[in-house]
C-alpha cells in the first residue's frame, strides 16, 4: 500500500481524521474473482456509487490513493463552512449595536482556535466516510494508486481487480494560473489553506469566483487584510449581476480591497513578503502580502490512471462521457468532477445515483435531465437554480421575471437582513418556473423549495397556495408567486380588489 498522506498540522484531530479515512494499519483485502462494480476514487461520487451498489447486493471494490471523503470532507465543503461559520459570528458582533445589544470593544476572532475547531469537527464528520464504515457496508476497500491495465481490469497495490462495470470518480484539483514567479514564491489553494494555524496578516486572493469570494470575506472578518485580484470588472461573474452587485457592496463594507479589471504580471519574493505586480487602469502597481490564495479553477485528476489501456477518452476538461455518463469504453462510467462542468458535491452525489442505475440495471437515466441548484456561501449567500435571464435570451425563450426584495419582507426586516431578494423567471404567458436566484443569509436553505417545484413541474400558481409560516424569509417565495397571480387579473377585477383591500403591492 502507498504511503499514508500527510495532513497538517499533526495534531490529535488530524490523527483522528486519518484513522477514519486512511488508517495507517489498513491491509488491502484479497480481490474477489470479479466485481460487479469497481469504483476508482472515494470522494462524494465514488462513495455514493460504492455504498449504493453494495446496498443493492452488488460485489463492489473501492480504490482510493489519498483520503476517503475526497475534497468535500478534507479540503472543501466541510472545512470551509466551519471557517465561514466562525467568520459570521464576527459580523453578528458587528451588527449587535443595531440590534440594541452591546458587546465589549475589541472583540475579535481567535484564529488558531477557529482552525482547531474546524479540524475537530472535520474529524468527527469523517466517521461518515471512514474506511471501516464502508467495509461494514460490504465494500472491499483498496488503498493505493490504481490504474487500468485493460478494458476490464485495474491494478492497485500489486493486485488485479477484474470488473463487469467500473466508475471513474477521481474528481478534480485546484488549478494555478501561469503567472511568472507564482510557483517559486509559493501559494495556497483550497487544498492547503485549511492547514494554516496562524492568521495571515495580509492575504491576496487571485480570482473572485465562489472559492475566492467565500474565503476572501471569511478571512477579512477573521482579521486578515484582504485583496481580491480579479481580471473581470466585478466579482462572481457567473452569477446574476444584481446578486453579485449586492455581495460586492457587502465586501466593500467589510473592508475587502477589490482590485478589479487587473492583469497580474508576476510574483516575486522579497524576504518573507510575496510581491504581486499587477497592471490596472494603465498603470503598474506592487502589492506586498504574506500569503497568496489561488482560486481560479479546477483541473481533472486523470494522471496515472492509464486510461489509454482501458480505451477511455479524455481531454483537458476530464473524462469524456455521453448523456448516460458512459465513457468510450461501454463497461466504464464516470461521475462527479472528473467528467462534468458542474463541480458540486451534490452534483457528484446525483450523478453517482445515475451511474448505479445505468451500470447495474441497464438504465437510461440522463444526467442532462437533472435540475441542479447551487449556492455560493458568501454572506449573504447567492443560491441559484435553472436558467439565468441571459440563458433564456440566448435560447430565444420569452420570459417574465418577478422579484421580491428582502427589504419588503417582514422577517428580513426584523432580522436586520434586508440585503437580498428572491427572483424567479417564468416562461412568458405561463407559470412554468425556468430559473430562480435568491440572495439572502440562508439562501442555500431557501432555494430547495423552488428546485422541488421545478422537479415536480409545479408552477407559481401552486406555490401561491402553499401556506408558509409567518414570519419567515422564505415567505418571500410565496410573495413572488402572489405577484405572478396579480398579473392574471383583468383591469376591472384588479381595480375592484384595490378598492376593497387597498392593494398596493
Amino acid at each position: 500500500m502507498s504511503q499514508v498522506p500527510e495532513v497538517l498540522p499533526k495534531d490529535e484531530h488530524n490523527a483522528t481524521l486519518i484513522s477514519h479515512v486512511r488508517p495507517p494499519d489498513w491491509k488491502n483485502p484479497d480481490p474477489a474473482p470479479r466485481y460487479n462494480l469497481v469504483v476508482v476514487g472515494a470522494g462524494t461520487a465514488g462513495l455514493v456509487s460504492a455504498a449504493g451498489a453494495a446496498g443493492l447486493g452488488a460485489r463492489v471494490a473501492l480504490v482510493e490513493k489519498h483520503l476517503l471523503g475526497g475534497d468535500c470532507l478534507n479540503v472543501g465543503c466541510v472545512p470551509s463552512k466551519c471557517v465561514i461559520r466562525s467568520s459570521r459570528v464576527i459580523e453578528e458582533v458587528r451588527m449587535a449595536p443595531e440590534l440594541s445589544v452591546h458587546v465589549p470593544d475589541g472583540t475579535k476572532a481567535d484564529f488558531p482556535a477557529v482552525m482547531e475547531r474546524m479540524r475537530r469537527l472535520r474529524a468527527r464528520i469523517g466517521q461518515h466516510d471512514s474506511v471501516r464504515r464502508f467495509q461494514q457496508l460490504g465494500v472491499d476497500v483498496f488503498l493505493g494508486e490504481g490504474h487500468f491495465t485493460g478494458r476490464d481490469t485495474i491494478e492497485v497495490d500489486g493486485k488485479t481487480l477484474r470488473f463487469s462495470k467500473a466508475v471513474i470518480a477521481t474528481g478534480a484539483r485546484a488549478a494555478a494560473p501561469p503567472i511568472p514567479g507564482l510557483a517559486e514564491a509559493g501559494y495556497l489553494t483550497n487544498e492547503t489553506v485549511f492547514s494554516l494555524t496562524e492568521r495571515p496578516g495580509r492575504l491576496a486572493v487571485i480570482g473572485a469566483g465562489p472559492i475566492g469570494s467565500e474565503m476572501s470575506q471569511a478571512f477579512r472578518r477573521l482579521g486578515s487584510e484582504v485583496w481580491i485580484l480579479e481580471a473581470q470588472s466585478h466579482i462572481l461573474t457567473r452569477e446574476d449581476p444584481d446578486a453579485a452587485e449586492i455581495v460586492q457592496r457587502v465586501f466593500v463594507r467589510d473592508g475587502v480591497n477589490l482590485v478589479l479589471g487587473c492583469t497580474i504580471l508576476k510574483v516575486e519574493s522579497r524576504g518573507a513578503e510575496k510581491i504581486i505586480q499587477f497592471e490596472g487602469n494603465g498603470a503598474c502597481s506592487d502589492l506586498p502580502v504574506d500569503e497568496i490564495l489561488v482560486g481560479v479553477g479546477r483541473a481533472p485528476n486523470v494522471e496515472g490512471l492509464n486510461l489509454e489501456a482501458a480505451g477511455v477518452a479524455y481531454g483537458n476538461h476530464g473524462v469524456q462521457v455521453n448523456d448516460f455518463l458512459q465513457t468510450t469504453n461501454s463497461r466504464i462510467y464516470a461521475a462527479g468532477d472528473i467528467s462534468l462542468p458542474f463541480k458540486f458535491t451534490h452534483t457528484a452525489d446525483a450523478t453517482a445515483r445515475i451511474v448505479i442505475q445505468n451500470a447495474l440495471f441497464a438504465g437510461r437515466k440522463k444526467w442532462s435531465s437533472l435540475i441542479i441548484p447551487w449556492c455560493t456561501y458568501t454572506d449573504p449567500e447567492i443560491a441559484h437554480v435553472g436558467m439565468y435571464e441571459r440563458d433564456a435570451v440566448k435560447k430565444g425563450i420569452p420570459i417574465e421575471t418577478f422579484v421580491r426584495p428582502l427589504r419588503d419582507v417582514d422577517r428580513a426586516i426584523a432580522d436586520g437582513e434586508e440585503e437580498g431578494f428572491v427572483k424567479i423567471h417564468v416562461k412568458k404567458g405561463t407559470d412554468q418556473i425556468l430559473g430562480a436566484t435568491i440572495v439572502a443569509r440562508h439562501a442555500g436553505e431557501m432555494i430547495s423549495e423552488i428546485t422541488l417545484a421545478m422537479v415536480g413541474k409545479i408552477g407559481l400558481k401552486t406555490i401561491s397556495n402553499v401556506i408558509h409560516p409567518y414570519p419567515t424569509q422564505a415567505e418571500a417565495i410565496r410573495q413572488v408567486a402572489d405577484a405572478y397571480n396579480r398579473t392574471r387579473l383583468t383591469p376591472g377585477v384588479k381595480n375592484l380588489f384595490t378598492r376593497w383591500f387597498g392593494w398596493t403591492r
